[in-house]
């Protein structure tokens, strides 16, 4: 698996970025980081497909994004927020959701076995949404993404504003799934944890540069 950014640029009444070339391959966990407003999440929801771009050209698995049916390459490429947006009234419209994108017959021991690694009740599957915590929130969100673990997956700041104890179950589930895949994973984030443990770098400022320690 590969994804690849090729003189991408974004603008809107002014330039966010532009001529921006970097290789992803397989295994890697880039941290991107940098000031507000440098343009961090832009460049992960152009990626994501959710912002279109003003110039050039992402190219995954040898591919234009734009030559990919949408649902397919977001079945490919996930791309996860600092406050998980639920959607239905329980955790189970939530997790059945992979299942149906995919045309699968919803797996409930595979549910309950990533609400067990969320540290979440499996009686959570009928849980309200509207009686979760925050943290629980973003744990539910997370699982979602990570049922069918995606070759791609984006994470914007997703553990912002989480207790410690949360902030760790959910990278430590990541960072399970990642070592077992082999996936990429793109991480924007003002953690000073995280930054001090990153061994690859985006840093977007005045300029925007990758850094590999």
């Amino acid at each position: 698996m590969d994804l690849k950014v090729e003189k991408l640029g974004v603008s809107f009444e002014q330039v966010v970025f532009q001529n921006l070339n970097f290789d992803f391959n397989a295994g890697d966990w880039v941290t991107i980081v940098g000031k507000s407003g440098t343009g961090k999440s832009v460049f992960l929801k152009s990626l994501a497909r959710l912002m279109d771009v003003t110039s050039g050209q992402i190219i995954f698995n040898g591919q234009d994004i734009q030559d990919l049916a949408i649902g397919t390459y977001r079945q490919k490429v996930s791309y996860a927020v600092q406050s998980a947006s639920l959607f239905g009234k329980t955790v189970r419209d939530n997790l059945d959701f992979p299942f149906i994108v995919r045309d699968q017959a919803i797996d409930v021991q595979k549910q309950q076995a990533g609400l067990r690694q969320m540290d979440l009740p499996v009686a959570y599957l009928d849980h309200p949404i509207t009686e979760l915590s925050g943290g629980q929130r973003q744990r539910v969100g997370v699982l979602r993404n990570l049922l069918f673990p995606p070759e791609v997956l984006l994470l914007d700041e997703i553990s912002t504003g989480l207790d410690a104890e949360t902030k760790q179950l959910i990278w430590q589930v990541i960072q399970t799934m990642h070592q077992m895949e082999g996936n990429i994973v793109l991480s924007v984030t003002h953690d000073a944890d995280e930054m001090a443990s990153a061994r690859d770098l985006i840093e977007f400022g005045t300029e925007v540069k990758r850094v590999k320690k």
